[in-house]
């Protein structure tokens, strides 16, 4: 059986995570249905324990308490990972990856390497723009806002593949909406091509997950069938850590 209170705190937090971590409360009842009164006093409470914390502006923004246990729960799903990483390698026999968005960069928070040896990695903790990784790609094709973040971050060429203008990176986003998988061909890397599938919580991207190696074993596959097979295991790993709680 639910909390009603609990429930709503939830509702508060995921709105504020909606609206880019800072909203304000017109914004926070729009988006959970929640009369302006229950807001205030959920947001009281929050406010005390850190979880909140009011701009100069009133508007409120995530706290620095949710720092520490989104640290946790980053790692354990890591480890959780690791598994369903290791289906990745076994289908694609290259290096796979798991990558989240942690403002506005991509933090890669597992690794499963290939046996091979000649094989790709991108060091665990590692951080990067988002423009020029195919784990990047994906996560930005699920943010409304993946405009203002490519203007913040700006584009630089990491090599002569990078794609280094906001509308051509734009049309290669909306190609990852259509086709559900993102390329990096070489653009972060020479000579290194890779694949990534979104993991989802419900109809939120959380993470990516990817296979890298080097350009010429990753073309070897089919496209379409790599990425089919690699959205299944993505897919079985978002059920496995979100599907209970659903």
């Amino acid at each position: 059986m639910s909390v009603q209170s609990v429930e709503r705190a939830l509702d508060v937090l995921e709105a504020l995570a909606a609206q880019g971590g800072e909203a304000g409360i017109s914004e926070i009842a729009a988006l959970t249905g929640l009369p302006y009164g229950t807001i205030h006093r959920l947001l009281r409470t929050l406010l005390d324990r850190g979880y909140v914390r009011q701009e100069s502006d009133r508007r409120y923004a995530l706290g620095g308490s949710l720092v520490r246990i989104g640290g946790a729960a980053e790692r354990m799903v890591g480890s959780w990972a690791e598994p369903y990483l290791t289906k990745m390698v076994d289908l694609s026999g290259e290096t796979a990856n798991l990558a989240v968005l942690e403002g506005d960069f991509v933090v890669y928070v597992a690794q499963v390497p290939s046996p091979r040896r000649l094989r790709m990695f991108a060091e665990v903790g590692r951080r990067v723009l988002p423009h020029s990784t195919a784990v990047g790609k994906v996560l930005l094709a699920d943010r409304a806002d993946a405009r203002a973040v490519l203007e913040r971050t700006g584009m630089p060429r990491r090599t002569d593949h990078t794609i280094t203008t906001v509308a051509g990176l734009l049309a290669e986003i909306e190609r990852v909406r259509t086709c559900g998988y993102a390329l990096d061909l070489g653009e972060e890397e020479a000579g290194v091509h890779c694949m990534a599938v979104p993991v989802r919580d419900g109809d939120r991207v959380f993470a990516a997950m990817s296979v890298s190696g080097p350009a010429e074993r990753i073309d070897a596959h089919d496209r379409d069938e790599l990425a089919a097979s690699l959205r299944k295991v993505a897919d079985e790993f978002g059920s496995a850590v979100f599907g209970s709680g659903r």
